[in-house]
C-alpha cells in the first residue's frame, strides 16, 4: 500500500505544480504593461491629466489660471515672475494652449503652454519653482528639384506639383527684373531646386529658399542662382548663368500677377470719351486697392489730382527717365518724397477718366512719352571678376542639375 500511495503523491505533485505553472502564466499575462512615452513640449503627456483648448474672446491669462483654482494674489505673483519671458498681454484669440494637471485627488495645475505659432511656445512651470521658457519645435529641411510647364497660372502649376503656390510670389520678386510674367503662357517650361521646412520632420511648414531656377520666356532659359559676393555682408543676391544681377534698373510692371487690358497705341477709341485719340501708356487691370509699385528708384515729381489723371504719382528716376501711374484710389506717397525700387506709392483705383479699376502706366524718356514694353531699358552689370571663378564653380553644377531634370521630366 505505501508504494501505491507514494505513486499517487507523486501523482498529486505533479498535477499541483502543473497547475500552479499555469496559474503563474495566466498572472504575467494579465499583468498590464506600462504606456510607452509619449512627449510632447518636452513632457511625458502619460503623466499627466491634459487639457487642450484655445484662446476664446474675453479670454485672459488670469481667467484661465483662476479656473484652475489659483486666486487673484497667485495669479498676480505668476504674472509678475514670468513678465521678462512671456508677455501675458500677448495671448490671441484662437491660438492653441495646453494645460497639464496632476494625476492626483487635486488636479493641481503643473504646467501651462501657449502656442502663438505652429513652430514656437511659451512654458510656464509651476512644479517646483514658477519658471518660464520659449522654445521652439525642431526644424528639418529637405531639398525638391523639380520641373514641368505651365498649365494655368504659376501658383496653380506649383500647386498641381505639390509645392505650396505661396513660392509664385517670391519667384516672381527674384524675377521682377527679367521675366513680364503677363508674357508667359501656357507650354512654358521651368526648373526649381529648393528646400522646404519640416516641424517635428513631419509637419509641413512651407519654402524656405528657393536654391536655383529657370524660366523658359520668348524661347529662352532666364536662369536665376543665389550667390553671395561679398562674404562679410553675407547678403544674397540672383545672377544669371553668366555672373549677371537679375536686378535691372526698371522692373517690368508695376503691378503683380494682372492682366494687360490696353496697350499704348497713337490711336485707340477712348472708352470715356469715345472718340478715336493716342493712348500714351499700358493699361493693367486689378481690383481696387492692389499696391503700385514704383518701377525704379527716385523722387516724386507730381503727386494729385486731375480731372482726366484721377488721382497720380509722377516718379522721375534720373535725367533720361520718368515713370506716371494714373487713375489710383490711393495716393501714398508725396511730392519730394524719395521711392526705392519696389516700394508701394498708392493702391490701383478708377478716378478720373476710368471705366473700370486699373492703373495706366506711362513711361518718358528724354521728356517725350514712349512705350514701355517695347524700349530696350537699361540691364545689369556682370559681377566683380575677382568673384566669378568662385561664383562659376558654384552653379555650374545646379544649372547641369536642372538642365537634367526638365529634359528627363519634359518630352
Amino acid at each position: 500500500m505505501s508504494k501505491i500511495f507514494q505513486k499517487v503523491f507523486l501523482v498529486f505533485l505533479l498535477s499541483t505544480f502543473i497547475i500552479s505553472c499555469n496559474k503563474a502564466k495566466e498572472e504575467e499575462i494579465t499583468v498590464p504593461k506600462a504606456k510607452p512615452k509619449l512627449v510632447e513640449f518636452g513632457f511625458n503627456i502619460h503623466d499627466f491629466n491634459i487639457v487642450n483648448d484655445t484662446i476664446k474672446s474675453g479670454d485672459t491669462f488670469g481667467s484661465l489660471l483662476e479656473k484652475q483654482n489659483l486666486n487673484g494674489k497667485e495669479v498676480y505673483d505668476i504674472v509678475a515672475k514670468v513678465k521678462d519671458t512671456f508677455d501675458v498681454r500677448s495671448i490671441r484669440k484662437g491660438k492653441p494652449f495646453t494645460i497639464l494637471r496632476s494625476k492626483d485627488k487635486t488636479n493641481k495645475i503643473q504646467v501651462f503652454i501657449y502656442q502663438p505659432d505652429r513652430l514656437n511656445f511659451y512654458v510656464i512651470d509651476f512644479r517646483d519653482s514658477i519658471v518660464a521658457h520659449k522654445k521652439a519645435r525642431p526644424l528639418t529641411y529637405k531639398t525638391r528639384t523639380i520641373a514641368g510647364a505651365l498649365n494655368g497660372s504659376l501658383s496653380e502649376t506649383l500647386g498641381n506639383l505639390k509645392v505650396d503656390p505661396a513660392l509664385a510670389s517670391r519667384i516672381a520678386k527674384i524675377y521682377a527684373w527679367s521675366i513680364d510674367f503677363f508674357k508667359l503662357k501656357k507650354g512654358d517650361k521651368f526648373a526649381l531646386k529648393f528646400t522646404e521646412r519640416y516641424i517635428n520632420d513631419t509637419i509641413y511648414d512651407g519654402v524656405d529658399s528657393l536654391k536655383a531656377s529657370f524660366f523658359e520666356y520668348k524661347g529662352k532659359k532666364v536662369y536665376a542662382f543665389p550667390f553671395a559676393p561679398d562674404t562679410n555682408t553675407k547678403k544674397q543676391q540672383y545672377f544669371d548663368e553668366e555672373g549677371k544681377t537679375l536686378k535691372n534698373f526698371f522692373l517690368k510692371a508695376p503691378l503683380k500677377f494682372v492682366n494687360i487690358t490696353s496697350r499704348y497705341t497713337k490711336n485707340r477709341f477712348h472708352p470715356v470719351q469715345k472718340r478715336w485719340k493716342a493712348h500714351n501708356g499700358t493699361d493693367y487691370a486689378a481690383p481696387t486697392g492692389t499696391p503700385i509699385m514704383s518701377t525704379a528708384a527716385g523722387f516724386v515729381e507730381q503727386a494729385g489730382y486731375t480731372t482726366g489723371n484721377g488721382n497720380f504719382v509722377k516718379v522721375k528716376h534720373d535725367r533720361t527717365y520718368a515713370t506716371q501711374y494714373l487713375h489710383m484710389s490711393k495716393i501714398l506717397v508725396r511730392r519730394g518724397q524719395r521711392v526705392t525700387q519696389g516700394q508701394v506709392i498708392g493702391k490701383v483705383g478708377s478716378t478720373g477718366l476710368a471705366t473700370g479699376p486699373h492703373v495706366c502706366y506711362r513711361f518718358w524718356k528724354n521728356g517725350v512719352q514712349v512705350d514701355a514694353l517695347r524700349l530696350k531699358l537699361p540691364t545689369s552689370t556682370p559681377m566683380d571678376s575677382k568673384y566669378r571663378q568662385k561664383y562659376m564653380e558654384y552653379m555650374n553644377p545646379l544649372k547641369r542639375e536642372l538642365d537634367s531634370v526638365s529634359d528627363a521630366s519634359i518630352k
